[in-house]
């Protein structure tokens, strides 16, 4: 019965997450790191190849060293192309296995079938744990969840049946892991908290069976020791593992030229933040912008003063309900790589970062509900009535959640709409306006994020990317400009002031800031196409053609440059060539294969 009993919760479990999610294989990419990372990443356009493989192991993304994270995502494109609906569905898939697995640990290593299943449902439904779903760029969360559950249970099945073998599984799994995702160097620390509860290898006393019934023996003093010592340098290797990666996680930001910053106040904050947002989460957005003020002092001692209480308690109270201790610090300790101690990038808190944490607060919730109404009358069903209204209640506000992440137009209109001050989401909306042809929306959007943070220079340049659009091009060279002021090495920047000049007929300026952007971004693809279009249009085609076969090679599928091209040869009287391009063509642009193919043979 109880075997039917489990095989009806991974059901429900599955199914749950299943529904609530469902919606997410419709949605498009977003233009926040989908497309710095992924999209616009010509390593991901060919799919698993040797290079490409070779780059994923020793070249930082966007100052993010996450190979195993980046080869899921090139067997993505080997399999499927660079789409959406895909890798959508596997970032759901992988939410469901770990989901699964997490229920399958903590009824192993318990022997608590509904606590273990309540944890697994709060993490499966949770509103806090969208963005990890249904952010594609966000498989870093799901895959590196997967191994570390992985190695979890490997560890279990190494305690429960010490092997070598069991042993280096489980240091393989949390080396994948890494690879992953960093964040995972606190695993070290989460397998101490289990080994005190529930694998209770900190025991003091040892229950012997007898004929006459069981009792307590106490565990000789030193033999506690020698289980310590034991228990501590089994944690060495996986010590040694975390500490290359933080190593090669901080070179990696380091190199990309950002400045570690510490904000102490804000890291008390995000703590109780994260902890009111698990009980209330309302207001989710996918960025929360880190205001520059002073925090005042009273908010700052209030919040060390819960976390202090909180911790204080877990402790006092955490030989008799050791799941307390181990769920607090769970929470605690997992989230410190990215609390803000040291900080990457200029959010004041994340919603995905409470993926892995928050799985130590599910536990003390459920483990400790029960045992605070152990003495009323109708306990039974007071849980299970108060977990079906708290887990429904996480379904609707998840599903709810999950449909802002539908596009980009989407996301950050209910972002504006809830945070005040997000210069980013109103850059970030004026992108997708631009990409619906809404070019006086995209401007108005830019010039808000603008208004917010004047010094912020993607606004400057998208700004001046939807004054081309529009064909105001004076203006856009006078933003272009006032980015490059900010930021001079901004490729995008000096390649959008080419493409003005080009329009202006200011062809050697365009050549001259085209080059500046190839110098800043050797593998710009655009920017390699509008150069061949500056050379074009003062007749030097050889020089054209030249820039256009760059931009081919770094990315294959490029319709434009193939098409200018075709239309360069023909310039020079190669005819043949024009054509072997126009061939090329008609798998990636019809219209535009046709329009060649005419001029060929006019």
């Amino acid at each position: 019965m109880k075997k039917y009993l489990a095989i009806s919760v991974y059901s429900v479990l599955a199914l749950g997450a299943l529904l609530v999610f469902w919606q997410v294989r419709s949605f498009e990419f977003i233009n926040y790191d989908d497309n710095v990372f992924l999209t616009e990443n010509p390593h991901f356009s060919h799919g698993l190849n040797r290079d490409d493989i070779i780059w994923a192991f020793t070249t930082p993304n966007v100052r993010n060293w996450l190979p195993l994270t980046w080869l899921s995502f090139m067997l993505d494109s080997q399999l499927f192309g660079l789409n959406p609906y895909w890798m959508h569905l596997e970032n759901l898939f992988l939410h469901i296995a770990n989901t699964l697995l997490l229920f399958a640990i903590l009824k192993r290593i318990t022997g608590s079938l509904w606590p273990s299943a309540f944890v697994s449902a709060a993490f499966a439904l949770h509103p806090m744990h969208v963005e990890s779903v249904a952010w594609i760029i966000e498989r870093k969360d799901v895959l590196s969840t997967l191994f570390l559950l992985l190695t979890l249970a490997a560890y279990v099945g190494y305690v429960r049946r010490r092997s070598l073998v069991s042993y280096m599984l489980t240091v393989l799994l949390f080396a994948l892991g890494l690879l992953a995702k960093p964040m995972l160097v606190t695993l070290p620390f989460v397998l101490l908290l289990l080994d005190y509860w529930p694998l209770d290898r900190f025991a003091a006393s040892q229950t012997i069976k007898t004929p006459s019934g069981e009792y307590v023996k106490p565990v000789p003093v030193p033999e506690r020791r020698r289980i310590l010592h034991r228990v501590i340098v089994e944690k060495i290797p996986f010590l040694a593992l975390a500490a290359v990666s933080g190593v090669i996680t901080f070179l990696s930001q380091q190199n990309s030229g950002e400045v570690a910053t510490y904000r102490i106040a804000n890291v008390f904050l995000s703590y109780v933040r994260y902890i009111g947002k698990m009980f209330w989460p309302q207001n989710m957005a996918v960025f929360y912008p880190f205001e520059n003020v002073s925090i005042p002092t009273w908010q700052i001692v209030l919040c060390v003063l819960i976390l202090l209480i909180i911790s204080i308690f877990a402790v006092r109270f955490g030989r008799e309900q050791r799941y307390l201790p181990v769920g607090w610090f769970w929470f605690v300790g997992t989230l410190i790589p990215v609390i803000g101690l040291v900080q990457s990038g200029v959010q004041s808190y994340a919603d995905r970062y409470t993926y892995i944490p928050y799985i130590g607060l599910f536990i003390v919730i459920a483990w400790g509900l029960p045992e605070l109404l152990s003495k009323w009358l109708y306990r039974k069903i007071a849980r299970g009535i108060a977990a079906a209204m708290v887990l429904t209640a996480m379904g609707i506000g998840t599903y709810r959640q999950v449909g802002y992440w539908k596009n980009s137009s989407t996301l950050f209109t209910h972002a504006i709409e809830v945070t005040q001050n997000n210069y980013i989401a109103h850059n970030n909306l004026g992108v997708a306006y631009g990409n619906l042809g809404r070019y006086q929306d995209a401007i108005e959007s830019c010039k808000q994020a603008i208004k917010i943070k004047p010094d912020y220079v993607d606004a400057h340049c998208n700004l001046g990317t939807a004054y081309l659009n529009l064909g105001r091009y004076q203006d856009a060279i006078e933003s272009c400009k006032q980015a490059i002021k900010i930021k001079p090495d901004y490729a995008e920047a000096h390649n959008n002031l080419g493409v003005a000049y080009g329009n202006l007929g200011c062809y050697q300026d365009a050549i001259e800031s085209c080059k500046q952007a190839i110098k800043i971004k050797p593998d710009y693809a655009e920017a390699h196409n509008n150069l061949g279009f500056a050379y074009s249009n003062l007749g030097r085609y050889q020089d054209a053609i030249e820039s256009y076969k760059q931009a081919i090679k770094i990315k294959p599928d490029y319709a434009e440059a193939h098409n200018n091209l075709g239309n360069a040869y023909l310039m020079t009287g190669d005819k043949g060539s024009a054509l072997e391009e126009c061939k090329i063509l008609k798998t990636l642009d019809t219209k535009q294969a046709n329009e060649l193919f005419t001029l060929i043979y006019k």
